[in-house]
């Protein structure tokens, strides 16, 4: 069995400590593990197991005999380092959008690609509209700060001074991710059509997005209306989205079982419920889809693809070894 010297780039933020944890948890085949980040948080020390690493300061020589670097510091980070790392000889997963849309670059939901989406190949999807509620956990720490923050002064009668986002959080919900642009959608939601469209290789879907900030912690949840070539029974949809890989299904209306992102938090699959018929068009589906947006969202899904180009024996573990 061979063994990989792994980095991670971003080691002291919230997706980079949830790297440490799942690949601890997944036993991945590690002969070494390098701890990276920014100036400021270098000599920190993270635990790894039952080991004290110290954080390193992310340099133009940190991917010298590392065979595999997980990336989390934000796109800035990844356009400047990630060709570095690759031109030492190091595989790169890279977490942030910088570069969701090269077209020479794959954008990879390991249960996805390179499949393609379950329902999409078995009724082609022609439009969708989806309403996304995204947890403070996807902006960081300092959103996840401020929302804690601020609901305790809410509940304490006190005033709040917003920071992170345009608005208080706290007991609230906002409408904007991201900037917005000419034509009044969001940055946020343009990413949504162009990365479900690059991911599900179809260029031709009719994809509308809201994406709003809500005052949750962790978890994402999404209200999603697909109009398919054809209809789809319930029963139908149900029966392929519980074959589906990391797909879990919560679904009966009768006992109010459903996805939450409450309960979704700390796991990794992604919850599916309230399946149903879509009122407005025949050959409309309706459903909830909720998953912890820094294990399956971003962490998980990051060292799931390293998983699976180590099946495919796609990284040669030159600075690590064979046992």
């Amino acid at each position: 069995m061979k063994d990989y010297n792994v980095a991670i780039v971003g080691a002291t933020g919230l997706v980079g400590r949830e790297f440490i944890k799942i690949l601890v948890q997944r036993h991945f085949p590690m002969a070494s593990i390098r701890l990276l980040a920014s100036g400021r948080s270098a000599g920190r020390k993270l635990s790894v197991s039952d080991r004290e690493i110290e954080v390193e300061e992310t340099t133009p020589d940190s991917f010298r005999g590392v065979d595999i670097a997980l990336f989390s510091a934000g796109a800035e980070i990844s356009r400047h380092f990630s060709p570095i790392a690759a031109r030492a000889g190091t595989v790169v997963v890279d977490n942030s959008s910088a570069f969701r849309m090269d077209a020479t670059v794959p954008l990879v939901v390991p249960e996805v690609n390179p499949e393609d989406i379950r329902l999409h190949r078995v009724n082609p999807i022609r439009r969708i509209i989806v309403d996304t509620y995204q947890a403070v956990s996807g902006t960081g720490t300092a959103a996840v700060e401020e929302l804690r923050t601020q609901a305790r002064q809410v509940l304490e009668g006190q005033s709040t001074i917003p920071h992170v986002y345009p608005h208080q959080i706290a007991f609230n919900t906002l409408p904007q991710i991201d900037v917005f642009l000419d034509n009044g959608y969001s940055k946020e939601e343009r990413k949504m059509v162009e990365e479900t469209r690059k991911i599900m290789h179809a260029d031709d879907i009719a994809i509308s997005a809201t994406c709003v900030r809500v005052p949750v912690l962790v978890g994402h949840s999404e209200a999603i209306h697909v109009e398919f070539s054809q209809s789809m029974p319930v029963d139908e949809a149900q029966r392929i989205l519980s074959r589906a890989p990391g797909v879990r299904l919560l679904d009966d209306t009768s006992i109010s079982l459903y996805p939450q992102p409450w309960s979704a938090a700390g796991t990794d699959d992604v919850f599916v419920g309230r399946i149903r018929q879509d009122a407005s068009h025949p050959n409309g589906l309706a459903m909830w889809v909720v998953a912890d947006n820094l294990r399956k969202g971003a962490a998980l899904n990051t060292i799931q693809i390293a998983e699976e180009m180590i099946k495919r024996d796609w990284v040669k573990p030159e600075g690590g070894q064979e046992k």
